[in-house]
């Protein structure tokens, strides 16, 4: 299983604008839910009702939001990059820069675990982490993944 294999161009964002938690959950989930024909509102009341378990800011300057949907009919991925850093709630306090966005239905509980394990393990690349911070546009992304999806 390769990140890139769930990864669509569309849903990568190198430019995060917004300053708050809800507002890079809507931005990150735009995309998604024109892919998906999900409604807007719907993909954000998933993924705020899954923060109030606990926040998907893991620390180290990441954030993985994440949750399931009964009419999603295939997981789907999303990148967004904030220059600037956002207070996620990240479990070290520290502000939230790299955000991959993963959206599973809701009886795919296997892919959607295996899937989580495999964006953590290349975010303890810090290497990979400067370079993916640093890269430009949505290709670069892109090509920094599909490197690091080979070496795992």
């Amino acid at each position: 299983m390769k990140i890139l294999d769930f990864l669509i161009p569309k849903t990568i964002i190198t430019e995060l604008k917004s300053t708050d938690k809800k507002g890079v959950l809507e931005e990150l989930t735009l995309p998604v839910s024109e892919i998906t024909r999900i409604e807007h509102k719907e993909l954000i009341r998933v993924l705020i009702e899954r923060e109030h378990l606990g926040s998907t800011g893991i620390g180290n300057g990441i954030g993985i939001p994440h949750g399931k949907l009964k009419n999603l009919p295939d997981l789907i991925l999303g990148f967004g990059l904030s220059r600037k850093g956002v207070n996620f709630d990240a479990l070290d306090g520290k502000p939230t820069h790299i955000f991959f966005l993963l959206l599973t239905p809701e009886n795919s509980t296997d892919l959607h675990l295996k899937l989580l394990a495999r964006i953590s393990k290349i975010l303890k690349e810090e290497h990979f982490k400067e370079k993916i911070f640093n890269s430009s546009d949505k290709e670069e992304v892109i090509r920094l993944i599909r490197g690091i999806d080979e070496d795992f």
